[in-house]
């Protein structure tokens, strides 16, 4: 015969003490997950999503910045932009580096949930078209180049009359880069962009790829294509012919025609440039906060400067370039 014992908790002010007992022990054997997002300033572990295009710049500020904080990890995903805004909606990362900023749309999106990000200028890119090294005819007008991203130009000998190079083969570093949206924004002004253009994967594809291909045109950002041995920044890559490009509609000269160095940029020269954006979406002051700070801070700036993009802050100096 089984003993009935009586139940210490009587009446329903003894069920909720039970309840409450209960409750206490669950939460001591599960303990409530950590924080998702409990780094600091300086300290902790984050993902950010980079366009591929600014992986130089990106790969030189990082390890500058975990010198000085040895107890914060930066960990980039380089991707074409449109997957680094795809991350920032779904709020799988809150720090991107891309070549726009937020749209209206895009703005109310984040205002809907409470969030408002910050959009932070740290530089102005060029977008350097290269050939290769055996091609002379390294001058280009900007409607050329409309024409030759359009289908409309086609062969080298549109080009110059006596080139034997042959049809112009067009490439890019991913169908969803800022590259091309670039190209069909800004270059071409129009939703379409020729069917024999090529894109590959990353930019480093595209150097290789014109390093081989006589008849190549690429196009890549100038980080690139910079000699990063010539502290100056006042040098290119020498596996390539970086173009120069006039802003003239009838015939690129010499006299016309500018290659992207950072003076250029600067002074409108060079028609081919766009801003880059570091866009954080925080609602606190966290990791990504505080490496966006250094990237536009003085150091970070002179960083950039190094990379041969021009930052947002630093002074440059106006140099005659004249090359071999």
């Amino acid at each position: 015969m089984i003993k009935k014992m009586n139940s210490p908790f009587k009446g329903i002010f003894g069920l909720f003490s039970f309840l409450a007992m209960f409750s206490l022990v669950l939460s001591s054997c599960h303990p409530s997950a950590p924080d998702k997002w409990s780094d600091t300033p300086t300290s902790g572990s984050i993902a950010i999503s980079v366009d591929e295009t600014f992986r130089p710049i990106i790969d030189s500020e990082i390890p500058v910045f975990q010198g000085i904080y040895q107890t914060a990890k930066i960990k980039p995903i380089y991707e074409p932009e449109v997957d680094a805004f795809n991350r920032l909606f779904k709020d799988s990362v809150r720090m991107i580096v891309v070549s726009r900023g937020l749209t209206l749309k895009e703005k109310e999106f984040f205002a809907d949930k409470k969030f408002f990000p910050k959009e932070i200028r740290i530089a102005l890119d060029g977008i350097a078209v290269i050939c290769n090294k055996s091609n002379k005819d390294t001058l280009l007008t900007m409607n050329q180049l409309k024409q030759i991203l359009l289908g409309e130009i086609t062969n080298w000998k549109q080009i110059s009359p006596k080139s034997k190079l042959g049809p112009i083969k067009t490439v890019f570093d991913n169908p969803k880069s800022s590259t091309v949206r670039f190209a069909v924004d800004s270059i071409c002004e129009t939703n379409k962009l020729s069917k024999n253009l090529t894109s590959f994967l990353k930019n480093s594809e595209v150097l290789e790829y014109v390093k081989k291909t006589p008849n190549a045109i690429g196009l890549i950002g100038v980080a690139w294509v910079s000699d990063t041995n010539d502290s100056t920044a006042l040098s290119f890559k020498k596996n390539v012919h970086v173009m120069s490009i006039s802003r003239n509609k009838d015939v690129a000269t010499e006299e016309n025609s500018f290659q992207p160095f950072q003076a250029y940029i600067n002074d409108g020269r060079y028609p081919l440039t766009r801003t880059i954006f570091i866009i954080n979406s925080e609602p606190r002051t966290g990791l990504a906060s505080g490496f966006t700070s250094f990237v536009a801070s003085d150091r970070g700036q002179k960083i950039i400067l190094k990379t041969g993009i021009l930052p947002a802050t630093q002074p440059i100096r106006v140099v005659k370039i004249k090359e071999d």
